[in-house]
């Protein structure tokens, strides 16, 4: 690449402490794009008194990591909690202030807004959010090229949120919206082939995949296995890591987990993380005593222990494009069991590192953890092969797929405006 360097404006939903695959992965690429000597300008959201305090107390890596570089700035945008998650932010309207102003002081060759969607407020229904895709005014203002990053299936949250009956009223409209929103950006990237595939026959305009959604698989090792969280506990471990919300279909867990463990009487099954139905499945696991454990949040050694120590990770949701826990758990060496979903088949390959299984189908789920843990040959390969078939989704590849994308649409937009 040349020796030159970019002025790169980032606008995200989600940043630490708020915590989501997203968070994890805008902390990456600012962090790349920093050590490469960019100057980067990173637009996230507030966290103010309105949030749990739990949340401000989470140890994520975050603006204290970035702060050290001094080609590095960032502004905090006003925000409210989430209408239907009250520990996720949503932007304050653009009476409280301007992204315009905010990036014409900082002056970027180029914009990236990551999870532009929820930016605009699809996740409220427009009762929270601008009315307008964010950064799109300062783009036609100033010739700036800008691009957006799709990271969450935007379409399937609002279906869990809504309910089908009213989503199904406002499905004919998706085409014409998504239509409307991608032409507003120069290049609207998918880490995800199945998720480009399905948004594109939602009329998704200028769009194309790019791999640059990852894991860092020096982090994330069997290795880890010495940060064993529950050293002198010796059953079989079933892992959950994600935040427990409806969307993630989290409940289902205990649906399987009984036909599991009349199979598999030595199995423990593990929950890690929090959201709105922690108190329901704390409830619902009761019954099952020590079988199941809702462990809460966990950060640092801890979690990449539960990793490593797991014998099969195992992930019901089917709204996830890419998720980021399943590809920590492959680089961790654990199999996975996934419902399917819009991009399972690029993260397992069936019989080789893991098992798909029928969506909301809790009996096939189990059977397919099942076999896992009734063949302690097949674990073992699959154990082997998950962390191999990770390694392309490492973060220093992503990175640079991304770097050289910023690289491709700023030389092609400088060299049209000569």
């Amino acid at each position: 690449m040349s020796n030159q360097t970019l002025r790169i404006a980032i606008i995200t939903s989600l940043y630490a402490p708020f915590l989501s695959g997203v968070s994890t992965g805008v902390h990456q690429r600012v962090c790349w794009l920093l050590k490469q000597g960019h100057h980067v300008l990173l637009m996230h959201p507030e966290f103010n008194s309105k949030y749990p305090k739990k949340v401000g107390d989470r140890p994520m890596s975050g603006l204290s990591e970035a702060q050290v570089f001094p080609n590095f700035s960032s502004f905090a945008y006003p925000t409210e909690p989430l209408i239907f998650y009250k520990s996720l932010p949503q932007p304050l309207s653009y009476r409280h202030w301007s992204d315009t102003e905010v990036l014409k002081k900082f002056q970027p060759d180029i914009v990236v807004v990551e999870e532009a969607p929820q930016m605009r407020g699809f996740y409220s229904l427009f009762l929270q959010g601008y009315g307008r895709p964010i950064g799109s005014e300062y783009g036609k203002l100033t010739g700036t090229p800008i691009i957006s990053l799709f990271h969450t299936d935007i379409i399937a949250y609002i279906k869990y949120y809504l309910g089908k009956q009213i989503f199904n009223l406002i499905s004919p409209i998706l085409p014409f919206t998504i239509k409307k929103f991608s032409e507003l950006y120069d290049l609207n990237l998918f880490p995800s082939q199945e998720q480009l595939t399905r948004y594109q026959k939602l009329n998704s305009q200028r769009s194309e995949y790019l791999r640059c959604q990852g894991v860092d698989c020096q982090k994330f090792h069997p290795q880890n296995i010495i940060h064993n969280p529950i050293p002198d506990d010796d059953r079989q471990i079933l892992l959950f890591v994600g935040r427990i919300t409806a969307e993630k279909n989290v409940t289902q867990l205990l649906e399987s987990f009984p036909h599991i463990a009349a199979k598999v009487p030595n199995v423990h099954l593990v929950i890690v993380g929090s959201g709105p139905l922690d108190a329901k499945m704390r409830q619902l696991a009761e019954k099952y005593k020590s079988g199941v454990t809702i462990w809460g949040e966990s950060y640092g050694n801890e979690l990449l222990g539960w990793y490593a120590r797991a014998d099969v990770f195992v992930n019901p949701s089917i709204t996830e494009n890419l998720c980021t826990s399943n590809n920590e758990a492959l680089a961790s060496g654990t199999p996975i069991v996934l419902a399917k979903s819009p991009s399972a088949l690029e993260q397992v390959e069936p019989g080789v590192n893991g098992f798909l299984a029928e969506a909301n189908n809790p009996v096939d789920f189990a059977n397919k953890v099942i076999t896992i843990l009734e063949n302690p040959e097949l674990q073992a390969e699959m154990s082997q092969q998950a962390r191999q078939s990770v390694l392309k989704f490492d973060w220093s590849a992503c990175m640079q797929n991304f770097e050289n994308k910023l690289w491709e649409i700023y030389r092609s937009s400088h060299n049209a405006n000569q």
